[in-house]
């Protein structure tokens, strides 16, 4: 679904690339987590906002849609309350988990909404890869939530295809 590792260390649209940021964001981050084993508590970074601020992009509404609501909330959800741990995004950014996607052999899908805020990751990411058994799918009219659960949009014969194709029953 995400480079997180792209996300981690860049942050959404590449928006804090810098190497002096990325270095300081991860300094911080490690002070968090050792404090936090000494602790016992781990500081949480926060769900979805709520309450949804007027003025917050459209993929914050989005999310808050979703994860807000009776549509996807769930008790024990992190994005529906407190979040995940603020120390979570130290893995991704010490491996670049997409540097190996070029080597990929077995069918990949990579399929985004054509309005998501994270379509710029499939369709990079897909740039990486070779071989005739990967697809990168852009679902028309169709954000990163409508992909959660809306089954008018969510292209299922498609997937399917795919599927049927690529990893045929046995």
């Amino acid at each position: 679904m995400y480079d997180m590792t792209r996300v981690s260390a860049n942050g959404y649209f590449d928006a804090d690339n810098s190497k002096e940021k990325r270095n300081a964001n991860r300094s911080t981050l490690v002070a968090r987590r050792t404090e936090d084993y000494r602790s016992g508590e781990y500081q949480r970074a926060g769900g979805v906002v709520d309450p949804l601020p007027e003025d917050a992009p459209q993929f914050v509404k989005d999310y808050h849609a979703y994860y807000k609501t009776p549509r996807g909330y769930h008790a024990r959800s992190g994005n529906s309350n407190d979040g995940w741990n603020s120390t979570s995004p130290l893995p991704f950014m010490n491996f670049k988990f997409y540097e190996y996607a070029s080597e990929l052999e077995n069918a990949v899908l990579i399929v985004h909404g054509e309005d998501a805020h994270s379509r710029y990751f499939g369709v990079d990411t897909f740039k990486l890869l070779h071989g005739n058994n990967k697809e990168l799918l852009i679902v028309a009219d169709a954000t990163h939530c409508d992909l959660y659960d809306n089954l008018e949009k969510i292209p299922m014969n498609q997937i399917v295809t795919f599927f049927r194709t690529w990893m045929p029953e046995k």
